[in-house]
């Protein structure tokens, strides 16, 4: 039995016992299901999840359309996105792990240390000023996207796109430090998908195996996090559900899309999506008033 049967029997069994939570919570609050909203909430679950398939990210995206249709209120929005887009997410991970054969050491090693990341590095990150943390991810993505750029022309110093499916010692151990960091980040709301292809295509990998640890580090995530807002009863459950119906539905579309593009073309996919990010974190940047990142979530 390879890697990634194992993560996927690993993650198929996590989320089993969070869809029954969330399954039992529905039923129990049978109540809170009418047919209000039900064609924007469908729309939105798809394109959302659509867009985080190719690593656009689906949280913004989702808010925007919650408030543009007034389908589900702001106050339990953190709590809709988190366990709503659980199982489009898991979809998406338990798909791309077969998009590139990478090395065991290197997709384990990276996916677990966004983990450990998410659930101890958020307290080391969480004093940072959320404007400069911001404004460095933003810095990052930019260069390292012209970076990409370079490598596809072969400018320069710059060695051609990177083939890498395995990543030697050292590089392996400064992409665990960086993904451990990107998972601290993703819990106090900053995205890890874009970060991460940046990451993948510094280090010199093949830019597919982006996607596997990607998704991969935030499917580990996402069920603990669904299952919190589900005790705690802080969610939209209508919304949740066409979120999740819909979404897997996005995530299937955009897999074959994905799948079927020539590594060229996905590069330039990837590298549009860091550039894209990198504006959005320059444009979060200016609106930040609070002195840190715990205090202004997203």
């Amino acid at each position: 039995m390879n890697a990634v049967t194992i993560l996927r029997i690993v993650l198929s069994l996590w989320t089993l016992v969070f869809a029954v939570y969330f399954v039992t919570d529905c039923i129990k609050h049978k109540e809170d299901f009418n047919t209000k909203s039900l064609v924007p909430l469908a729309l939105i679950g798809a394109v959302t999840n659509f867009l985080d398939t190719l690593g656009i990210g689906s949280f913004a995206t989702t808010q925007a359309g919650f408030k543009f249709t007034k389908s589900s209120p702001d106050e339990t929005m953190p709590g809709t996105l988190n366990v709503g887009d659980t199982i489009p997410v898991v979809t998406e991970a338990l798909l791309f792990f077969g998009l590139i054969e990478i090395g065991t050491t290197t997709l384990i090693g990276l996916i677990a240390a966004s983990v450990v990341g998410a659930v101890v590095g958020a307290k080391i990150v969480s004093g940072w000023s959320v404007k400069y943390v911001r404004i460095a991810l933003g810095v990052a993505l930019i260069c390292l996207a012209f970076v990409m750029i370079a490598r596809m022309f072969a400018w320069g110093p710059f060695q051609s796109a990177g083939t890498l499916t395995s990543l030697p010692t050292g590089k392996l151990i400064i992409g665990i430090v960086v993904n451990f960091f990107l998972g601290a980040f993703m819990t106090v709301g900053l995205g890890l998908y874009a970060p991460c292809m940046a990451l993948i295509g510094a280090l010199g990998m093949n830019i597919s195996a982006a996607f596997p640890i990607m998704m991969g580090s935030c499917a580990f995530l996402m069920p603990s996090a669904g299952i919190t807002f589900i005790k705690e009863g802080k969610y939209d459950r209508k919304a949740s559900v066409m979120l999740t119906i819909f979404g897997v539905i996005g995530v299937f579309i955009a897999y074959f899309i994905v799948k079927s593009l020539p590594l060229t073309i996905l590069t330039w996919v990837v590298i549009a999506v860091m550039i894209f990010t990198s504006l959005t974190f320059f444009k979060d940047a200016a609106k930040s008033s609070s002195p840190n990142l715990s205090a202004e979530p997203e």
